[in-house]
């Protein structure tokens, strides 16, 4: 979450998201046309490319070199890619690869896997223990837990009824998120046991194609977007009896009346009835285009950025204490020069209550070094632990040197 990529017709781009006000484009790559799918390792040179000129073949590149580290053809169009320090996934619709990241060896090939037209595929970006998800069946919700580092299952997960739509993986691969096609439920599972954790009800008025689902570095807050204008911020916490006495309302009495009402209930009923709301929203100003989100620090503060493929980048303030409307503070192009393009909008917008989302609404446009709270090589996500982006280019594969890779011939 330090940094961006988006392919286009004429090539990609990468930016870096150290900044809210600024918006410094990385690389510009126009060799290759017609790119949808670029992926980037962490903020290392390592991208990886595919366009709809030659969709059957992955292009790896060393970007600041502007050199090719290797190429490879496959049977048929790819469908997604993942990657991490130790390996990366190359996604069929009925085949994975994967590949050793060091050398780029084919290392397994899962066939006949069930029809997966979407490409979805999670993995974990933890390298120590490089967990894969992927749909196990084309018609419920099932989902296979595969070990990249032993290449073998580790469990299979039966989580919806129906065929998934979204899995994402913590930063620490100990939890993943899955959501399916009727997107109203949204469920969190261990790693690599499978027991469901957490349950969240994203809305029951609608089906939803949810487009993505990401958790904060610290796994403390899960994010879901879809093609609808809201977008849902999900805090991951169990609650128990042991909270303080609610002031006697009309609305906490109601309250307890339902969770009384739950114990003479079906089980299914009385399940969904106590299921967690979001503790977050934003409504976009756009409603049916696809979109991709983040939870980040950016400038010490937590932010949610959201990329639609209209080629804007919005981001938002989130109150991680009290949640509520998210406020937001900027809007970027980016397929223009890469300069932040102003949001007009903010100047029409009601005045906000003195909250938290007010006081850091209009923070000082001083850049700040870009950090991630989170997530390191060995120990993964430790809570106030803050990593310099710097950092992430190092570890098991290093892409500051001449010797960062033998030479590949495919």
């Amino acid at each position: 979450c330090s940094s961006l990529a988006i392919g286009t017709t004429n090539g990609y781009r990468l930016f870096s998201l150290s900044s809210v006000e600024q918006l410094d484009q990385v690389h510009e790559s126009n060799e290759i046309p017609d790119v949808y799918i670029v992926e980037r390792l962490f903020s290392s040179s390592l991208v990886v490319v595919v366009s709809h000129a030659k969709p059957q073949q992955m292009n790896v590149y060393h970007f600041k070199k502007g050199t090719e580290i290797c190429n490879y053809s496959y049977s048929s169009k790819i469908l997604s890619i993942r990657l991490n320090r130790q390996r990366l996934l190359v996604c069929l619709e009925e085949s994975i690869y994967i590949h050793n990241i060091k050398d780029m060896k084919l290392l397994k090939t899962i066939l006949d896997t069930p029809p997966n037209t979407t490409g979805l595929c999670a993995l974990s970006i933890n390298h120590a223990n490089s967990y894969l998800a992927y749909p196990g069946s084309a018609t419920s919700g099932e989902i296979v837990l595969y070990d990249g580092n032993t290449l073998k299952t580790a469990c299979t997960i039966p989580a919806h009824d129906g065929p998934l739509a979204a899995l994402a993986f913590n930063s620490i691969g100990s939890k993943l998120a899955s959501a399916s096609e009727k997107g109203t439920v949204i469920r969190v599972f261990s790693i690599p046991g499978g027991q469901k954790l957490y349950e969240f009800r994203r809305g029951m008025k609608r089906y939803v194609n949810i487009s993505s689902l990401v958790f904060s570095m610290d796994s403390q807050f899960l994010c879901a977007s879809s093609n609808t204008e809201t977008v849902h911020i999900f805090k991951l916490e169990h609650l128990t009896d042991s909270r303080p006495e609610e002031p006697p309302t009309w609305s906490g009495y109601m309250g307890k009346m339902f969770q009384a009402a739950t114990n003479y209930l079906p089980a299914q009923v009385s399940g969904m009835m106590s299921q967690d709301r979001a503790f977050a929203t934003v409504r976009l100003n756009i409603s049916g285009q696809r979109n991709i989100c983040a939870l980040s620090t950016i400038q010490k503060l937590p932010r949610l950025l959201v990329t639609t493929s209209d080629g804007h980048l919005y981001i938002y303030n989130l109150d991680p204490q009290d949640g509520g409307e998210c406020v937001l503070i900027k809007n970027h192009s980016l397929l223009g020069s890469g300069k932040m393009e102003e949001n007009k909008e903010n100047d029409l917008q009601p005045p906000v209550p003195q909250s938290y989302a007010a006081t850091v609404a209009r923070q000082s446009t001083v850049p700040s070094t870009s950090t991630m709270p989170g997530y390191s090589e060995d120990g993964g996500a430790l809570r106030g632990e803050v990593i310099p982006e710097h950092e992430f280019a190092t570890g098991p594969v290093c892409l500051d040197d001449e010797n960062e890779f033998p030479p590949v011939s495919i």
